[in-house]
């Protein structure tokens, strides 16, 4: 038996395992090789790691986590968990069944593209949700701000530090007077209509084409997509869950443990609304961390 299964090897399940490993606690992973951020070219912000394609830093920490012999990595699925807290059951979708004492989940979001042709394929290249991921590759330019909700308001001002050029699609959101007020009065225009094609060329945003036939230029477009978890293991296991502007979250402590005595979660399962590889890393290291102790006698 393990001491520790981790479901989900991006950025927060190998950093819990790093910290597992250092403990000498027997830890195996289970990843299916497919992480949220796979479709970016680089990742950017991650000390000692800034520039560099995320696949890259995945596959060298897996590299790292090689020397520590009780760490097991499992390119696999995991199907179904049973048990509880010291005897869980974890069942693959190779049908190998293993066990642990404890589980962190760690298997991520999926963001959900809406239905509108060259979206999907301008994602992670010219259509990106975060500006501190790439906000200072593209600083000064034109950028583009498709309107999800109230939350946009407050993009538009921390766009401010990165460029002074920001137009602002409704795509059929009905943006509140006094906010209209608010853009007019920061030079920001705001495009009404909603958006009916992203035209590019090899995923780099030309212009956003309205169903009005308007079309509008911008050198990068920032988008929030609603997302859901890549996985149901939480709704099998009944676990809490928090709404976010962006999608569900499983609900846990300061530790990360969730709910459920002995199942910890980390990374954008636990915190979809920030999609930021360090948040990622320092959540599975403490998951990791108040897994191992929870384990002392």
């Amino acid at each position: 038996m393990d001491d520790v299964i981790i479901i989900g090897g991006s950025f927060a399940g190998l950093a819990a395992a790093l910290q597992l490993g250092r403990a000498r606690r027997k830890v195996t992973v289970l990843d299916t090789g497919l992480p949220r951020n796979r479709f970016a070219g680089h990742s950017h912000g991650l000390l000692g790691h800034d520039h560099k394609p995320p696949l890259d830093i995945l596959a060298e920490a897996r590299q790292q986590l090689a020397r520590y012999p009780t760490i097991r990595l499992l390119n696999a699925r995991a199907d179904s968990i049973s048990g509880t807290i010291d005897d869980f059951s974890v069942l693959t979708g190779d049908g190998e069944s293993l066990g642990a004492r404890r589980l962190i989940l760690s298997y991520g979001v999926a963001d959900q593209m809406p239905d509108v042709p060259g979206f999907a394929e301008s994602w992670g290249t010219s259509i990106v949700p975060c500006p501190y991921c790439d906000g200072f590759e593209v600083a000064d330019q034109h950028w583009g701000l498709v309107w999800s909700g109230p939350p946009s308001h407050n993009y538009v001002r921390l766009y401010h530090d990165w460029t002074e050029t920001l137009t602002v699609f409704a795509d059929g959101h009905d943006i509140p007077r006094d906010i209209r007020a608010d853009l007019a009065r920061r030079n920001i225009p705001v495009v009404d209509g909603r958006i009916a094609e992203i035209a590019h060329h090899r995923g780099q945003i030309t212009t956003v084409n309205l169903e009005s036939g308007r079309n509008a230029a911008v050198d990068i477009l920032f988008a929030h997509p609603r997302n859901k978890p890549s996985a149901s293991l939480h709704e099998s296991l009944r676990l809490a869950t928090v709404n976010t502007p962006l999608g569900i979250a499983l609900k846990v402590d300061e530790r990360r443990e969730t709910g459920t005595p002995g199942i910890y979660a980390a990374g954008d399962l636990a915190n979809p609304a920030m999609a930021s590889v360090t948040t990622a890393i320092s959540q599975g290291a403490t998951a990791g961390i108040s897994a191992q102790q929870s384990m002392l006698v």
